[in-house]
């Protein structure tokens, strides 16, 4: 080996067990065969291009491949969200694991998780990403990793039952193919969209339903193929607009027009603003009639909305007025207290149902893990609450708050 390959190697050794160390310092890492899986696999193999820097920060996404217009169709995730996902699977040594969505890096590190007793299968829908997968995994000795070419929906049954099924691309549903090929106790980690908001969900399998054993927040590039599924957006004013996730629903979109021209009503709640993911998916799941909210930021900085609407915030809609929250400092609630704004003939009513909102879950959910989620397919048998109820094509999403 020659003296540059030598100290490229040395570079990179260094930088991944910086890239570890920072990751367990924020609390992503807590396991050691975890640790000892990222320590190994050479990261920089699978960003071919990319400075070693680059390829070994904990928090950078780098891009694999874009279409026409430059949006991503594939990313290299950020360390720290493959190391969030893989302590939320808990592979253990002699697993047989699917991954949906491949790159190879993550498949690599399942490897070492699962050990020689265990299988891999990683798939993508791209043939073009498969070939690059596997020329990767090859170049750093990675070859018995099953990459195959398939679309998602379907799985890849040849080689089921899987013990772990952990799908890296935004799924805004989960496929009947999923269940049928989980073992009895089973558990999958798939970024899911629920109204607006991607999470990483460890789902256990409970008979023929799934419960979350753990959620965080999460991005990741959308799920392609016969499982994709386009967000709606209504446009309210000049760059204004509502973005809805399940199928559309009905809004008075010239009433909210209208709306936005009357005075803003402020109402606070007196309520700490902390946890604003934990809070979001609260929100989100416990309004009768709910969007995001997403305001351009020239209209955040001229003093039109307020800066949660910058990033999307989760919007109450009755009829013709709206409200959204909001926060200011107060020291007496912590450092921040939270709010509402509101648009309409009804704010005050609309306001009021927010407020309350804010305020029910500061007492009772204040907390890190607070919700409940399940997913009940349409061919389970098992009846389904009066609440929390978000439908998707194969199933229905449960979230409650004990």
């Amino acid at each position: 080996m020659s003296t540059s390959h030598t100290d490229a190697a040395d570079i990179a050794a260094s930088l991944r067990a910086e890239m570890v160390r920072e990751l367990r310092e924020m609390g992503e890492v807590i396991s050691e065969p975890v640790a000892a899986a990222l320590a190994t696999v050479p990261r920089h193999l699978f960003a071919p291009g990319e400075p070693l820097e680059a390829a070994y920060a904990a928090d950078r996404a780098l891009v694999v491949k874009r279409d026409a217009s430059g949006t991503a169709l594939s990313l290299l995730s950020a360390a720290h969200i493959q190391a969030v996902m893989l302590e939320q699977a808990e592979i253990e040594p002699g697993m047989r694991v699917l991954e949906i969505g491949s790159g190879g890096y993550n498949a690599a590190l399942i490897q070492e998780l699962v050990g020689a007793e265990g299988m891999v299968v990683s798939a993508d829908i791209d043939p073009g990403i498969v070939e690059r997968a596997r020329t990767c995994l090859t170049a750093a000795g990675y070859d018995r990793v099953e990459v195959v070419p398939a679309d998602a929906e379907n799985g890849v049954p040849e080689h089921a039952p899987y013990d772990r099924i952990i799908v890296t691309a935004g799924a805004w549903d989960i496929p009947p193919a999923w269940m049928d090929q989980l073992s009895a106790a089973g558990r999958i980690v798939v970024p899911l969209r629920i109204r607006g908001r991607t999470r990483s969900i460890a789902f256990d399998r409970s008979d023929d339903v799934l419960v979350s054993r753990s959620y965080r927040l999460a991005a990741f590039v959308p799920m392609q193929g016969a499982g994709a599924f386009r967000e709606h957006t209504v446009r309210l004013a000049e760059g204004v607009v509502l973005q809805v996730d399940e199928e559309p629903q009905r809004f008075d979109v010239e009433a909210l027009r209208r709306a936005l021209g009357s005075p803003r009503l402020e109402r606070w709640s007196g309520a700490a603003f902390d946890l604003p993911d934990e809070l979001e998916l609260f929100l989100l799941t416990n309004m009768p009639q709910v969007a995001m909210l997403h305001a351009a930021e020239e209209l955040v900085d001229q003093g039109r909305f307020a800066l949660s609407a910058a990033r999307g915030v989760p919007v109450l809609i009755r009829d013709g007025s709206f409200a959204y929250r909001t926060k200011r400092p107060n020291q007496e609630t912590g450092g921040f207290e939270s709010g509402v704004f509101a648009h309409g003939p009804d704010a005050e009513t609309v306001a009021a149902e927010y407020v309350e909102l804010l305020r029910r879950w500061a007492s009772d959910h204040r907390r890190r893990g607070a919700a409940r989620i399940q997913y009940v397919p349409k061919t389970a048998r098992t009846s389904l609450p009066s609440r929390g109820l978000i439908r998707k094509r194969h199933g229905t999403v449960i979230v409650s708050w004990p």
